[in-house]
Order: C-alpha cells, then structure tokens, then sequence
C-alpha cells in the first residue's frame, strides 16, 4: 500500500503533507505534488494535513489513474521538503470538479 495524490491537489497545491512526512517522498510539479509510491512508508500522517482531501491510500478504488500519475511523475518532478506557500488562489480551485482535464501541467515545479 502507498498513498497518492489526487486531481484536488491540482491548482491548491497545498504543502502541509511535505512537512509531516518522515521520509520526503513528495515531489513537486508546477501545480501539483505527488508523493513517490517506492519510497513512501504508508505511515498516513500526510492524508489528514491535506486541507484539499487530496491525498488517499491506494486501496480505495479508482484510484489507479493517480497510482500511475504520482509513479511518473515523482521520477521527474525535484523532490520538495520544505513547505512553501500555497498558490494565492488555491482556496478558490478547492473543491473544484474536472482539474485534471483543465489545470494539469507536467511542468515541474522549484523543489527545494
């Protein structure tokens, strides 16, 4: 079992997950975060940080897309440690339904 991020981290992009996390496995993509399946512990302390809801565990069903997703992309995206500020309109995208399809950006963000 792993946890993954989902679409509603997409344009929020808060970071109270990284600051928790005991082995650094999130990785920073320009309007996102995924967390690396290989290297996250499946100790859960990031699931309830996320204000967004976007994290889960890979055990809940349909998630397969984000499995995939946060697999890819936290082999290219830099590795972030360091919580850094939201995005200034990340509360008006929480919640929001069809980010992928609208925001996604495979762009990766600064990292630590």
């Amino acid at each position: 079992m792993t946890y993954v991020v989902t679409e509603a981290c997409i344009r929020c992009k808060f970071m109270d997950c990284v600051e928790v996390c005991p082995v650094d496995c999130f990785y920073e993509g320009d309007n996102m975060l995924v967390i690396n399946p290989s290297e996250c512990i499946d100790c859960g302390v990031c699931e309830p940080e996320c204000p967004a809801e976007a994290i889960l565990p890979d055990t809940e069903s349909g998630l397969e897309q984000w499995l995939e997703l946060n697999a890819k992309y936290s082999a290219e995206w830099p590795n972030i440690t360091t919580k850094k500020d939201a995005p200034a309109d990340a509360d008006d995208h929480k919640g929001e339904d069809g980010k992928f399809e609208k925001y996604f950006s495979a762009e990766p963000g600064e990292g630590d």
